[in-house]
Formats: structure tokens, C-alpha cells, sequence
């Protein structure tokens, strides 16, 4: 399983950006499911909505109504968690959706993310794992 960030999603959705053709052959390619965060959908929404317009988010919106990819709900235990992961890593300015995606991982034992968000990942270490694989 992957989990995926918002800016894999973004840059798939846009042609003109510079990671746009490594997302799109990493999410076309993926043979293992993969999985996007209810709070990376809200971020990826704001997103669009914003650059690109309601339809635009709209026919995301369908995509993932479709089962293009797994939507995973964030759980109580997971927001406490992420709270927990918020206050460790406050230097570094890690918010709710970064916080999320370590929670989730840990959740469901996955260990690598799609993320163009090197940074926060390589920083950050989550309880099941040494450190993420992370893609692309």
C-alpha cells in the first residue's frame, strides 16, 4: 500500500507542473492500492477549487466516488496521535495533514508515501518503521 499526499495529487492534475510526469507514472503504475487521507482530500479540494475552479474539483471529487483510489477515514485514535506528533515536531511547523498521513502509516502498518514533501517526511519518525520510503 501507498499512502498518498496532497502534492502527488496536485501535480497530477496539473500539466504544467514540474513533478506533473513522475506523479502520474507513479499513480498509473502503482500495483499495490493506494490510499489518500480524508484530511489530504480537503487540502487537494481547497487547492483546486481555488486554481482551478468547481469543476475542476468536482470531477476529483468523482474520481475518488468512483474508487480510483482508497479513501481512508482519520480515526480518534489517529487525531490524537497526529495532536501528539503536532507537539513533537512544532519546530518544524508539521500540521494536520502531515500529522495524519504518520498515523494513518502507523495505523495500517504502511511505509511508503507518495509525497513530494521531503522535508517533514525525512524529519519525522514514525513508530512502525525506521524511516518512510518515499516516492516518487
Amino acid at each position: 500500500m501507498i499512502l498518498v499526499d496532497t502534492g502527488p495529487l496536485i501535480a497530477v492534475l496539473d500539466a504544467g507542473d514540474r513533478h506533473h510526469r513522475e506523479c502520474l507514472d507513479l499513480l498509473e503504475r502503482a500495483v499495490v492500492p493506494l490510499i489518500v487521507p480524508a484530511t489530504v482530500v480537503v487540502e487537494v479540494c481547497q487547492m483546486i477549487e481555488r486554481t482551478r475552479g468547481p469543476e475542476a474539483e468536482a470531477a476529483f471529487l468523482r474520481g475518488l466516488a468512483a474508487g480510483e483510489i482508497i479513501l481512508e477515514a482519520v480515526s480518534r485514535a489517529d487525531l490524537s496521535r497526529a495532536a501528539e506528533l503536532v507537539e513533537t515536531y512544532a519546530d518544524l511547523g508539521l500540521g494536520l495533514v502531515d500529522a495524519s498521513i504518520v498515523a494513518i502509516s502507523e495505523r495500517l502498518d504502511i511505509t511508503s508515501i507518495a509525497t513530494l514533501d521531503r522535508r517533514d517526511f525525512h524529519v519525522v519518525r514514525p513508530r512502525h518503521v525506521d524511516a518512510f520510503t518515499l516516492l516518487p
